[in-house]
């Protein structure tokens, strides 16, 4: 005789919950106006020459902007945000080359200041 099984104990019935949208976190991605405040920093240094690629990424957690001196070697500057961390430290960080916070804070602005101008600016 066959055995009788709660619709519960199904692995679908099982994937099924886990799947409804009020368990699973909304993706992490910049905004447009942080979108937009990265790429005026970026399209300063773009036009300096100092950098030349970019790449967005994002995983469960966190959506970071990567940016590369030449798209072949290692990012030198990544901008991250994680949201998870907004009470703590603050949603947003930026990151050398060799993954040291170099500043972390609450207001995406705030922490893009670790660009201004005098900070890159060449001596003859």
């Amino acid at each position: 005789m066959s055995e009788v099984l709660s619709f519960d104990d199904h692995y679908l019935a099982r994937s099924a919950k886990s799947a409804r949208p009020g368990l699973t976190p909304p993706p992490v991605f910049f905004n447009r106006q942080e979108l937009g405040q990265i790429l005026q920093i970026y399209g300063q240094m773009v036009a300096k020459a100092e950098w030349r690629d970019y790449a967005i990424g994002q995983d469960k957690h966190s959506c970071t902007f990567a940016i590369f001196h030449r798209t072949t070697e290692k990012p030198v500057y990544r901008i991250l945000k994680e949201p998870k961390l907004a009470q703590k430290q603050g949603a947003y960080s930026v990151r050398g080359q060799n993954g040291r916070v170099l500043k972390r804070g609450k207001s995406l602005s705030q922490v893009l200041k670790v660009f201004d101008r005098k900070r890159f600016e060449t001596v003859e």
